[in-house]
């Protein structure tokens, strides 16, 4: 009993699991702030030649 406990202690295969589970997730929120920057400006972008086009009737 005391040798199975000892093994269960050492194994730190789930915790590799959880490192790249973590990882993942620090990148997608870094993916959403960006991406969420960066649709305002393509809006604006967007917007501006809208205008222009419209303008230019």
């Amino acid at each position: 009993m005391t040798r199975m406990i000892s093994r269960f202690l050492k194994d730190d295969g789930g915790a590799t699991a959880i490192e790249y589970g973590l990882i993942a997730a620090l990148l997608a929120v870094g993916l959403i702030s960006a991406l969420g920057s960066l649709k305002d400006n393509l809006a604006d972008t967007f917007g501006t030649v809208g205008t222009a086009l419209k303008d230019a009737k």
